[in-house]
């Protein structure tokens, strides 16, 4: 297993992830930029996604990835989240249909209940990847679809860089990061029997680099990675 500490840069104080979440709250809309997932969704092929009726959320933090599948023409969006703050912000944008408090490898949802399943910008937070595609292919319907979309591990480790914010009094501070490689994700994915559909990986681009000018050194390097999985069943 690779660990983040072999790579960090930036050694900022570091939280978990529920504190994390919740002291970033109030300005993550205004930090996260749409380019790191919800660019790469709107790039694969294989999600038809005004074809699905009822997806389930996981992680759905603010309701940014609800909101973006609800404008696609997905009928309705159930999420989940860990954080109640995240979650009141998700409640006021009304992207939802239900909102539940929960760990992401335990919903409570009803089993083969979703044409899709899909988590955003989570998969760094979590110490394992099997529990999220287990719980994952528990969800979804025959033949529904798993989309996971996050950071690419090689730029967690290129740049050294967790995940993080800036607190109330200014201070930068990490929240708990892992670095999961492409094998483990499709190890883990197959090992729950889902069928790899696609794959696709994002690179520090243009649009990057006019976001964010700093980045120019990490230019054409991998930033972002997405999984489209089907359940076979």
């Amino acid at each position: 297993m690779v660990e983040f500490a072999d790579f960090d840069t930036r050694h900022y104080p570091m939280v978990d992830v529920r504190t994390g979440y919740a002291g970033w709250a109030e300005t993550y809309e205004r930090t996260v930029q749409d380019a790191m997932d919800l660019g790469v969704l709107a790039r694969l092929a294989v999600p038809r996604w005004d074809g699905f009726g009822r997806a389930a959320d996981l992680g759905c933090g603010t309701g940014r990835t609800g909101a973006w599948l609800r404008a696609q023409g997905v009928a309705a969006v159930v999420g989940v989240d860990l954080t109640p703050e995240m979650l009141e912000l998700a409640r006021a944008r009304g992207a939802h249909e239900h909102l539940v408090e929960a760990d992401l490898a335990a919903t409570g949802l009803p089993s083969d209940g979703y044409d899709l399943v899909i988590s955003s910008l989570v998969d760094e937070h979590l110490a394992e990847l099997g529990p999220l595609y287990r719980e994952a292919r528990r969800l979804a319907r025959p033949g529904g679809l798993c989309v996971l979309v996050g950071l690419h591990p090689y730029f967690i480790m290129a740049a050294g860089m967790p995940t993080h914010f800036d607190a109330p009094d200014g201070a930068p501070t990490a929240i708990t990061t892992h670095v999961h490689l492409v094998s483990e994700h499709l190890s883990a994915g197959l090992a729950a029997g889902w069928q790899l559909a696609e794959m696709r990986e994002a690179v520090v681009d243009e649009e990057w680099i006019a976001l964010k000018p700093t980045w120019e050194r990490y230019r054409s390097h991998p930033v972002s990675a997405a999984y489209v999985w089907r359940n076979p069943a």
